[in-house]
């Protein structure tokens, strides 16, 4: 009775380490997305700027 009991605690862990991987794969991926599209805006304002800051000094 005892063995059965130990087996499923063990098995329990597996499926919850499993599970917690699970979710850390889906943050990771969530958190690139947000980088890169975060990235892209930010780099898109940035160069408008240094490219009007240009055209002032250049005149």
């Amino acid at each position: 009775m005892e063995i059965i009991q130990a087996e499923q605690v063990q098995t329990e862990k597996k499926s919850e380490k499993g599970a917690s991987l699970v979710e850390y794969a889906l943050l990771v991926a969530l958190i690139a997305v947000i980088s890169i599209v975060a990235i892209r805006t930010l780099g898109n304002t940035v160069s408008a700027q240094f490219s009007s800051v240009n055209a002032q000094i250049t005149g």
